[in-house]
């Protein structure tokens, strides 16, 4: 990877992007994909597009989704300690002991999240901890101290938890889920840019916002662009760490090449179009099966309007919604190579309908 492209990963990485508060890591995505684009348009809810060709009447897009979990302040104790609320699929029993960042009205707090000594708990009866049972301590003594550092129910929560390169083979940190696949389609972009490469049609970047509470960012957006194409990455389970069954989760390994979804909102003779890219470009890949939706922005945009023929490409990650959620590097130039060869046989007009 070239130094400038792993300096913003690291940094886009690093900047917090809440779901409904992903406005500061959406612009340093738009002010890394300008010069690769003719323009650009921000919705009412922030999903950014970037777009190459706009006149052209057949629309492609290729899609990631920006935002991350986190929690919100609910409940404010008259002994300061703060309970939350999920915002997005956050996972209580990794909290304890984390530290956090609380963005109030003030700036920044810094807070920690607290949890009974070893010594004190009948450890015989310990529980998982969960929403109920998590707090945060952000060093106040009262209500009123927490209301003066600018803390107020709503506030949102992080985790504090920074980018980092394992044994120089792997990425990790929170929120690879999805800021990495933001990464990669902009490296796409990139990649068209800087090689002359002149598509036949329109191409919309979409970095799409609260994909994480149900997919509402690349529900809207997909009504607005109205795409013929829409092939849309983002993570899926690494299935060889302990604790997993592949006859449930699947046989997905990092470091094995991007995943190809098959299920009923992806588009059959897309997904063969993808599949013949990469065995033409002898990238490494592998299969996977969604049931009756992929759970991610692919049935947003795959059952909008009249249908849009929609595809999968998946990035394996270990420790999903934890705060080392881990790609491997190959991967991620694995699956920005496939989509941006991909691109390149897709005709203008191309019509994708199984039979006419």
């Amino acid at each position: 990877m070239r130094p400038e492209s792993f300096d913003f990963l690291q940094t886009y990485l690093n900047n917090p992007s809440p779901t409904g508060f992903e406005k500061e890591g959406q612009q340093l995505w738009l002010n890394y994909i300008k010069p690769y684009i003719d323009e650009y348009f921000v919705d009412t809810y922030g999903t950014v597009v970037g777009v190459i060709n706009p006149d052209a009447k057949y629309k492609v897009v290729i899609e990631a989704h920006a935002d991350e979990i986190s929690y919100f302040v609910n409940y404010i104790t008259k002994e300061g300690y703060l309970y939350l609320r999920k915002n997005g699929g956050s996972d209580p029993l990794v909290a304890p002991s984390k530290r956090v960042n609380i963005f109030g009205s003030k700036g920044i707090v810094k807070a920690v999240f607290g949890w009974p000594a070893i010594h004190v708990r009948k450890v015989e009866l310990d529980k998982a901890p969960t929403i109920e049972t998590v707090f945060l301590d952000c060093g106040a003594s009262s209500a009123e101290e927490v209301a003066e550092m600018g803390i107020h129910v709503g506030s949102v929560v992080t985790f504090e938890d920074e980018f980092t390169v394992l044994n120089d083979k792997f990425y990790v940190g929170r929120a690879l889920d999805n800021r990495v696949g933001g990464f990669m389609i902009a490296e796409v972009a990139r990649m068209l840019h800087e090689n002359g490469k002149k598509l036949p049609y329109g191409l919309y970047i979409v970095n799409a916002v609260q994909e994480e509470i149900g997919l509402r960012g690349a529900e809207m957006v997909a009504h607005r662009i109205n795409p013929d194409v829409a092939i849309v990455t983002d993570v899926t389970h690494d299935s060889q760490s302990p604790m997993y069954e592949k006859k449930t989760a699947g046989d997905i390994s990092c470091g094995k090449g991007p995943v190809i979804t098959y299920g009923p909102a992806v588009q059959n003779n897309l997904r063969d179009l993808i599949i013949k890219t990469a065995e033409d470009n002898q990238i490494p890949f592998q299969r996977a099966a969604a049931t009756r939706a992929t759970g991610t922005d692919t049935d947003a945009f795959a059952y909008s309007g009249s249908g849009v023929a929609a595809a999968l490409i998946s990035l394996p990650l270990k420790y999903m919604h934890t705060t080392v959620e881990t790609v491997h590097k190959s991967d991620v130039e694995s699956v920005t190579q496939l989509i941006y060869e991909t691109l390149l046989r897709i005709e203008d007009g191309r019509d994708f309908r199984y039979f006419t």
